[in-house]
């Protein structure tokens, strides 16, 4: 004999998923229309960069004739023609050196935010908030005039500074939810074990925080590597651009070579970084996300 509310209970369970996705339906449709045209785009710039100007505007979303052929002389042109291995060279070592001063300043500062008690705890969280929450542009003149002072316009070494500078309050708030949903066992049995402060973070939390780190690693490079604003005002000398400023050198080039299919080149050579970052190591990007969701 069937259960009489058998049937029931198999309508309810098809129907739950219906309810769940109807409200939500215009969200997952515009992301999904956003991920298609992302793509679309994607797919575009990387197949124009292996054709010849001609097919680029005779045939643009055609599939290049010859990709071996055009796709060399395209991606030579853009590295070494265009200087673009000189921009890159720049851009490497802006982004490592500010990445890596950004996250040994930023750890040790979220960490005392984080789990040490003190006055004036939440003013200086308070005040790493109110970093976040500045507009950037309302600095660039002050920056501008301070580096100057300095004699730091027009060198990788200010504009270094520069990027650390403005990093610093999303990584310390970052690692700050980060340390807080760690254990406080473990520090209490490292104190046991007769470690100070400085050996109980470098030793216990430091490893404990690595995935945290990685992730403020991760986030502040796909920032620094695409940022144009501050490169376009600190540097000014064709030698020490970086890679956004030599793809706009390389687009006003344009005007008077027409060379379009080396600046799709060039575009892949600046995307292909991130990229990468965004196919390895995804699960760590959407994990920093909700880095301190627990507490």
């Amino acid at each position: 004999m069937t259960p009489p509310n058998l049937k029931t209970f198999s309508d309810s369970k098809i129907q739950i998923p219906s309810r769940k996705l109807l409200p939500n339906l215009p969200y997952y449709s515009i992301l999904m229309l956003w991920a298609f045209l992302t793509v679309i785009v994607f797919v575009w710039v990387v197949g124009s960069s292996f054709k010849t100007n001609k097919e680029v505007f005779k045939e643009p979303w055609a599939l290049p004739s010859t990709p071996l052929t055009a796709g060399a002389a395209n991606y030579l042109k853009a590295w070494e023609v265009s200087h673009m291995q000189v921009y890159f060279m720049n851009s490497v070592m802006v982004v490592i050196a500010s990445v890596l001063i950004v996250v040994i300043v930023s750890a040790p500062a979220a960490y005392v935010l984080s789990r040490i008690p003190f006055l004036g705890n939440e003013p200086i969280t308070y005040y790493f908030i109110a970093g976040m929450g500045l507009p950037f542009q309302l600095i660039l003149v002050p920056l501008f005039v301070l580096l100057n002072k300095m004699s730091l316009i027009n060198t990788l070494q200010g504009l270094i500074l520069a990027y650390v500078g403005v990093s610093i309050p999303f990584t310390v708030l970052l690692l700050t939810g980060f340390f807080k949903t760690l254990p406080v066992d473990l520090e209490d049995a490292a104190a046991i074990d007769g470690c100070n402060d400085f050996e109980i973070f470098w030793r216990v939390m430091m490893p404990l925080g690595a995935p945290g780190l990685i992730t403020a690693a991760i986030f502040n490079f796909i920032s620094i590597w695409n940022e144009y604003l501050l490169a376009m005002l600190l540097i000014n000398t064709d030698k020490l651009r970086t890679l956004p400023l030599g793809v706009m050198n390389i687009r006003y080039s344009m005007q008077y070579t027409a060379d379009w299919s080396a600046l799709f080149a060039a575009v892949v050579i600046v995307i292909i970084p991130n990229f990468l970052l965004y196919i390895f190591l995804s699960d760590r990007l959407i994990s920093g996300l909700t880095l301190g969701a627990s507490k």
